[in-house]
C-alpha cells in the first residue's frame, strides 16, 4: 500500500512557523532602534530667544 503525500500542511505546523517570522521581525525592529539610539545625530548649538507678546499693536 503506497502512503498519500498530504500537500496541505497542519494547522500546528502553520501556526508555528507564523509565530517564528513573528518573533524575528520583532527582535529586528528592537535591534534597529538599539541601533538608532546609538547614533549622535547633530543638534543646535544657538539657542533661540522668541518673545511672544499679547499684546495688540495699533497701528
Amino acid at each position: 500500500m503506497q502512503l498519500k503525500y498530504n500537500r496541505q500542511p497542519g494547522f500546528g505546523n502553520t501556526l508555528l512557523k507564523t509565530l517564528v517570522k513573528l518573533f524575528l521581525v520583532i527582535i529586528f525592529f528592537i535591534f534597529a532602534i538599539f541601533l538608532i539610539e546609538k547614533i549622535n545625530f547633530p543638534s543646535p548649538n544657538k539657542n533661540y530667544d522668541i518673545e511672544v507678546t499679547n499684546d495688540i499693536k495699533k497701528l
